[in-house]
């Protein structure tokens, strides 16, 4: 506990100094009188011009932008500031290609010119996943076998309005069923600088698993669904600038189990309950300064949070996490990311719907140990991965649009190494707890356009295994 009361009190310090920093936003783009000692010290920013953007609102586009328009920045400075410029508005995701340059008016005087190709934005797409964690553990462990379908439709606008607001619908049937609702508004004041968030879910699932034993997942299975699940949520968010986001959310969640999960699994939830209903609260706070933010080649990302589950003893529950990613080229076309993540849950106990810790989800996986869970209360996880570019080509579509008449692939070759460790007093038979973790190996990926990447991996655990993973970003 001690530990974790000093981990409790470094996340909120960083927190409040975070909060409290003074908004240095500058807002000269409505200030064009300025002193004459001030022109000379460097370059003025007399227009920022936007083309191609159909859709979008251009104060969206101006808003993700470092440079604007009444701006005074050294000339040593603005190739740089032009660069991160382009990367922030990228990373909108709602561009496939995205162009800032500058073109000299009258000496020390610039224009701005942004260049952008808006994405297809509406996608009333076919649905088809799995209902397993990930493609090996259909693939292996479950025989590939398609029953453990899911199909259905999933609609998405993924700018609604030109404010870079998605709205989505999914409707999916198959192994599980599922309805999912969610609209996101970034921006609704003057200043661009809170948002909201406001969705609902409701799935039903003929499978769950309720315990783990030597760190694989047992399953109960039935013809007639065992599970039914629905969340409504709702949050509001902050962006003071263009790399700071708050958000503190609250959702209301209802699960009801069947009787034969009560027979299989005592205390699957509390007090072995058939239902289990509750209101929770969500602090995060993230930090990102990317060059690419689905896949980095360069800067650094920051992420906490403080969770809170129910208002009474019996759903009481309270999670604390952190992490964060540096990513640095190293070499011509070669890159060194770092990336560590840590959580921890009080109070520990055993209900099994409290345990998920590792490994149930693609972001917290060791590569090496896909067809494992670990379970527990409190862990760490250490990724380094060395990437190269080996190849980076436009293969042509013959779509007339100019938009989609090619599509950009970028090849990685990479070498890798995880490590973690997840403490459980309820462990049990399951022999990765309480003990270091650590795997390696060798891969592919694969990077194309609408943020969709390929991993081709070659990996080795501690338990002497190896094997070959696929996995889709």
């Amino acid at each position: 506990m001690r530990y974790w009361l000093s981990f409790l009190l470094f996340l909120f310090t960083g927190i409040i100094s975070t909060v409290a920093q003074k908004d240095n936003s500058n807002n000269a783009f409505h200030n064009n009188s300025f002193p004459d000692s001030t022109k000379k010290q460097g370059i003025l920013i007399a227009d920022i011009q936007i083309v191609g953007n159909r859709r979008t609102k251009p104060y969206i586009i101006l808003r993700e932008m470092s440079l604007k328009a009444g701006d005074i920045i050294p000339a040593s400075e603005l190739q740089k500031q032009i660069e991160k410029s382009r990367n922030q508005v990228f990373n909108t995701s709602l561009f496939i290609e995205t162009n800032i340059t500058s073109s000299s008016k009258t000496g020390d005087i610039v224009t701005i010119k942004v260049e952008v190709k808006e994405r297809w934005f509406l996608f009333p797409v076919p649905y088809f996943t799995l209902a397993d964690r990930n493609f090996n553990q259909w693939w292996v462990t479950e025989h590939r076998d398609f029953s453990r379908v899911n199909y259905g439709i999933q609609a998405t606008q993924y700018n609604l309005t030109g404010n870079n607001d998605p709205l989505s619908i999914w409707l999916i049937n198959g192994y599980n069923k599922q309805i999912s609702l969610r609209y996101t508004l970034p921006f609704f004041n003057k200043s661009l600088k809170h948002g909201f968030d406001i969705g609902y879910n409701f799935i039903t699932q003929k499978e769950i698993t309720d315990s783990t034993s030597f760190n694989k997942q047992a399953f109960i299975k039935s013809n007639n669904y065992l599970l039914t699940f629905q969340r409504a949520d709702i949050s509001y968010t902050f962006r003071p600038d263009q790399y700071w986001r708050h958000s503190f959310r609250v959702s209301f969640t209802h699960e009801l189990v069947s009787d034969t999960v009560l027979i299989a699994k005592k205390y699957y939830f509390p007090n072995n309950e058939a239902a289990f209903q509750f209101i929770d609260f969500t602090y995060r706070v993230r930090y990102q300064n990317l060059d690419y933010n689905a896949y980095p080649t360069k800067g650094y990302s920051f992420d906490a949070y403080i969770y809170k589950r129910g208002l009474d003893k019996t759903s009481n529950l309270w999670q604390v996490g952190l992490g964060g990613m540096y990513v640095k080229p190293v070499f011509n076309k070669t890159f060194l990311k770092l990336a560590a993540s840590g959580t921890i849950k009080t109070p520990p106990n055993n209900y099994f719907v409290d345990q998920q810790l590792y490994g149930y989800t693609s972001n917290s996986t060791l590569r090496g140990l896909e067809y494992y869970v670990i379970d527990g209360d409190a862990g760490v996880l250490t990724q380094a991965t060395l990437f190269r570019e080996i190849l980076n080509c436009k293969l042509k579509t013959y779509i007339k649009n100019k938009s989609y008449n090619h599509i950009p692939v970028k090849v990685y070759f990479k070498l890798f190494a995880d490590a973690g460790y997840a403490h459980n007093d309820y462990a049990g038979n399951n022999m990765l707890n309480n003990q270091l973790l650590y795997t390696s190996g060798f891969g592919l990926d694969i990077v194309s356009f609408y943020d969709l990447s390929f991993g081709l991996e070659f990996s080795f655990n501690q338990l002497g295994q190896h094997g070959l993973f696929l996995h889709v970003h």
